[in-house]
C-alpha cells in the first residue's frame, strides 16, 4: 500500500509501566506519526482490568471482546499488529480470525521461560501456546537474529526481523558535569525490574570490588536490600535523571538470560557506558563482536573485560541505532489490506 496507512497497535503492556514493549511501541507509534501515519492503540487504559499475578503493574483487560470490536469497527484500521500475548492480544487475534483479516505479531518476551520459575509450567506446554498464537499472524517480528534462529527451531513461522533504537539526545555521556554517582568505583550498575526472571542475583553474586548500584523496582527489592545491604538501591529513575545514572556508571551489568534484546543495553552504550552479559541470546545480538562490553558464562569476568573498553567507542557504536530505521523497519514488515466496506461488529 502507497502512501501513509492507519495502523492499529494492540498492546496489553502500556503505562504506566515502563519496560522495553511499552517504550518501543510508543516510541515507534511517534516515528510513524511523523511520516505521516495514524496509528492508535488499544490498551488496559480503556478497559476494566485486574493486576497480572506476580506482576500487578501489569493490568490485565477483563471481557475485551466486544470494545476490540468496536474499536477495529471505530478506526477502520489499514494494518493490525498485536503486540502482546495477554488478553488484548488474544481477544484481537481471534477478531482477525474470524473475519478473515491479516494482521502481525511481535514476539518481545520469552514467556516460556518467564512463566517457567513462577508457576512451574512446562517449557514444552508454554512454547505450544505461544506458536498457537503466533503463527496465526501473517508475520512474526523478532528482534534479532540469534532469536529468529531459536523460535524456527520451536516452530514458529513467518518470522520477520525488526531491530531497536535508542534516543542518543536524551542518552548521551554528560561529559564535563558531575556524576550523580559518587560511590566508590568502580560503579557497577544494573537497571530494569528488580524481579526473578531478571536474574539480578547473578549481578549481586559477583566479586568484582566496587559498588554495586540497582536502579529500578519491583516483588524482589525488600528480599534483597536485606540480603545484600551493601548494595545500593536506588529504586526507579527515568528520563535525564536515567541517562545520568547510566553516564556515572563505569559498567552497565546486564544478567538476563531471557529478555529478548535489551533495550537497556543501548541505553547505556548511548552514554558511553560498556556493558557486561552472559552470551545469550539478545545482548550477544545487541553487542556482536564490537568492543563496547564483556559476554562471558562467567559474569564477573564479563565485567573485568567490559572496565577495559573504550567509552566513546561504546557511545560511537550506538549512534548506529536510531527510532527512525527502527520504525521503517516495523512499517515494512506489516501487512495492509483494504479495509472492507464495513468492520464486522463481531
Amino acid at each position: 500500500m502507497d502512501g501513509t496507512m492507519r495502523i492499529l497497535i494492540v498492546s496489553d503492556a502500556w503505562y504506566p509501566q515502563v519496560n522495553g514493549v511499552v517504550r518501543t511501541n510508543d516510541t515507534v507509534a511517534h516515528q510513524l506519526r511523523a511520516m505521516g501515519d495514524e496509528v492508535e492503540f488499544l490498551t488496559p487504559e480503556a478497559f476494566r482490568t485486574f493486576p497480572c499475578p506476580t506482576y500487578p503493574e501489569i493490568r490485565l483487560a477483563v471481557l475485551p471482546r466486544r470494545r476490540i470490536a468496536r474499536t477495529i469497527r471505530r478506526f477502520r484500521p489499514d494494518a493490525i499488529h498485536i503486540a502482546t500475548e495477554g488478553p488484548l492480544g488474544w481477544s484481537a487475534r481471534a477478531y482477525c480470525r474470524r473475519h478473515k483479516l491479516p494482521f502481525t505479531t511481535a514476539y518481545h518476551t520469552r514467556f516460556p521461560e518467564y512463566i517457567r520459575p513462577r508457576f512451574h509450567v512446562p517449557l514444552a506446554w508454554s512454547y505450544a501456546a505461544m506458536r498457537r498464537f503466533h503463527n496465526a499472524a501473517v508475520g512474526t517480528m523478532v528482534a534479532t537474529r540469534s532469536l529468529r534462529s531459536e523460535l524456527s527451531d520451536h516452530g514458529f513461522e513467518r518470522l520477520r526481523l525488526w531491530s531497536r533504537g535508542v534516543d542518543t539526545s536524551l542518552f548521551h555521556p554528560f561529559a564535563g558535569e558531575a556524576p550523580v554517582m559518587d560511590f566508590p568505583g568502580p560503579i557497577q550498575l544494573y537497571v530494569g525490574r528488580v524481579a526473578v526472571e531478571k536474574n539480578i542475583e547473578a549481578f549481586l553474586k559477583t566479586d568484582v570490588p566496587g559498588t554495586k548500584v540497582v536502579v529500578g523496582d519491583g516483588p524482589m527489592a525488600e528480599e534483597l536490600k536485606q540480603r545484600y545491604p551493601e548494595v545500593k538501591f536506588l529504586g526507579y529513575k527515568s528520563g535525564e535523571d536515567l541517562a545520568r545514572h547510566f553516564a556515572a556508571a563505569d559498567v552497565f551489568v546486564f544478567p538476563s538470560l531471557t529478555d529478548t534484546f535489551g533495550l537497556v543495553s543501548l541505553e547505556a552504550l548511548a552514554c558511553g557506558t560498556p556493558v557486561a552479559a552472559f552470551p545469550v541470546p539478545g545482548p550477544a545480538d545487541v553487542l556482536g563482536d564490537a568492543p563496547v562490553g564483556g559476554l562471558d558464562l562467567d559474569l564477573s569476568a564479563a565485567i573485568r573485560k567490559a572496565l577495559t573498553c573504550d567509552r566513546q567507542t561504546c557511545r560511537d557504536y550506538a549512534l548506529k541505532f536510531s527510532w527512525e530505521a527502527c520504525a521503517r523497519q516495523f512499517r515494512a514488515n506489516l501487512f495492509p489490506f483494504p479495509p472492507p466496506d464495513e468492520f464486522p461488529e463481531d
